[in-house]
């Protein structure tokens, strides 16, 4: 029993090989948007490689960031009438995206002192945990809705930024600081 279900092992494990050297052959004219994509935080090489399946890697049919995120399903429902708000529910959008980037956005969050983490503590406050993790998803297929056609990575403020509204005290300069202490008395 045991050699049994050691082959069927074997017999899985090079199906496996197998299909993640094709993938990898398939990836090849998309090397650069994927190690692009690797870059932003909670994103690993086969949710880059999902992201790139479902969206490609121009951004070209979708004309605005907004119309990506509504197609992916991951922006919430308006839907008042007379003062009555009714289901704020995301549409169905495309599964495989749609659950990569909530994967992703699970993982993002929680790298601390990272803006998707200090963006999900705001909303979670609020909204819910749920809601807030579809909200950092949006944010992060916003973020690759603008990485990729420019080829670069979008730099992100930190923790600072959410936790007393302004950049670290670091980042300013000595006039700017001695300037606001004069006025705060």
């Amino acid at each position: 029993m045991i050699t049994l279900h050691l082959t069927q092992i074997e017999v899985l494990e090079t199906a496996v090989t197998t299909i993640e050297a094709r993938i990898g052959d398939a990836l090849a004219p998309f090397r650069a948007a994927l190690n692009l994509l690797i870059t932003m935080p909670g994103l690993s090489e086969t949710a880059a490689a999902v992201i790139l399946a479902e969206i490609g890697d121009t951004v070209s049919p979708f004309p605005t960031a907004g119309h990506l995120v509504s197609w992916a399903g991951l922006c919430p429902r308006l839907d008042e009438s007379a003062g009555k708000r009714r289901s704020t529910r995301t549409r169905q959008g495309a599964p495989w995206l749609k659950t990569t980037l909530v994967q992703a956005a699970r993982a993002a969050t929680r790298r601390k002192d990272g803006y998707f983490h200090a963006q999900f503590l705001r909303l979670k406050s609020r909204r819910g945990p749920k809601k807030a993790i579809l909200a950092v998803a949006a944010s992060m297929l916003t973020d690759i809705y603008h990485m990729l056609p420019r080829r670069r990575g979008i730099p992100r403020p930190g923790w600072s930024v959410f936790r007393t509204g302004r950049p670290r005290q670091g980042t300013l300069d000595h006039t700017t600081t001695a300037s606001a202490s004069r006025a705060r008395r």
